[in-house]
């Protein structure tokens, strides 16, 4: 371990702003659409803008990114996920060929940037990304209808396979500890902040009736705990296996690029279902967006499940059963009007995070949460 551990630098922190806007329209396509087939496509165009960011932050890692020519490089990769971003509201209608070929490009960049680093690794989730799933994605912005989403959802499966059977080359890479973790607590920043955007966006347009403003504070206490469970009990923990960890990448893997997948994503249904809660905050909830909303809750909070497990090897109880206490009151929800309904929602979280402060206090300050 080095001396001084890496921190993220401020180029990272500019390269970041293009996600704010790719998250943001991610939300509003489930926003638009609650469908499963809604959420499905949702899903396939989020995967590159996400893997992506990952190979960013990989290279940013084992590299200086602080220096002109390496400053150049995150900017045109974000120029990129720039324009993968304005490509989303119509990424399966006129714009399916610039979202495409702005992650091919993106991916071929990323390649060229990290091929010293992963020399000797011949099949990695770089050369993938240059010369399996970018060509895949452009392709498929060549076609149109169910084409186009087959080919999306192919290459999307192809990167989140590529890591798994790469594996034991990238074992042989030796990864800065401490700037991982931070950087993928940034970007769940990033996602929770879009759930506030949204909540004040939608709210902004609307008039301010006591119902949308009492909508609007319990959403806001919803990412409040949301932001609880992950940053007060969990940041430490990942941090602290990192370190600890005897092969970095056997826990950087699983827990940082697909663990925060399932964070962020349940993240993002919130933020969409929670437009709808404002909108319409004394209505019942439609069938699709109290599974957004609550199936949203339970897919973060059952993410820390598996986390953990990777992690520790132990099971994390106190999370998994409020996941499945979210899913246990997604039938009474569409009941409810949707401000009690999100009520309902927070209470869960606050009865976890209340609970699990209980049990810190037991536990040798010392061991990870």
């Amino acid at each position: 371990m080095p001396e001084q551990e890496k921190r993220v630098t401020w180029v990272e922190l500019f390269f970041d702003l293009v996600f704010v806007v790719a998250i943001t329209q991610v939300s509003g396509l489930l926003h638009d659409d609650h469908s499963w087939s809604g959420t499905g496509k949702a899903l396939v165009v989020f995967i590159p803008i996400y893997w992506a960011w990952v190979g960013m932050t990989m290279h940013a890692n084992l590299h200086d990114v602080d220096r002109t020519r390496a400053r150049l490089a995150v900017f045109a990769v974000g120029l990129c996920g720039l324009f993968m971003a304005l490509a989303l509201p119509e990424a399966y209608g006129d714009r399916g060929l610039l979202f495409g070929a702005s992650y091919w490009a993106a991916r071929l960049v990323l390649d060229a940037l990290m091929r010293r680093s992963y020399r000797g690794v011949g099949f990695n989730p770089f050369t993938a990304g240059a010369f399996v799933t970018g060509p895949l994605l452009t392709l498929g912005g060549l076609v149109d209808g169910q084409a186009r989403v087959a080919l999306w959802a192919l290459a999307a499966a192809v990167d989140l396979f590529v890591p798994f059977v790469a594996r034991r080359g990238m074992a042989r890479i030796e990864y800065e500890p401490s700037h991982l973790p931070e950087r993928f607590g940034l970007f769940l920043i990033i996602a929770l902040g879009e759930s506030v955007a949204e909540a004040g966006k939608v709210a902004g347009r609307l008039s301010t009736t006591p119902d949308r403003l009492l909508a609007v504070a319990v959403a806001f206490a919803l990412v409040c705990a949301l932001w609880w469970v992950y940053f007060v009990f969990a940041a430490d923990a990942i941090r602290h296996a990192v370190r600890t960890a005897e092969i970095a990448i056997e826990v950087i893997r699983p827990v940082l690029p697909y663990g925060h997948l399932g964070f962020v994503g349940g993240i993002i249904a919130i933020a969409a279902a929670t437009g709808e809660v404002i909108m319409h905050p004394l209505e019942h909830l439609h069938t699709d967006a109290a599974a957004l909303l609550f199936g949203g809750a339970a897919l973060y909070l059952a993410t820390f499940g598996y986390t953990r497990w990777q992690m520790f090897r132990t099971v994390s109880t106190p999370r998994l059963s409020a996941a499945a206490a979210c899913l246990a009151l997604l039938p009474l929800a569409v009941h409810l009007p949707a401000v009690a309904a999100t009520a309902a929602l927070t209470a869960v979280l606050v009865a976890l995070n209340a609970w699990e402060a209980r049990i810190l206090k037991r536990v040798r300050p010392a061991q990870p949460a």
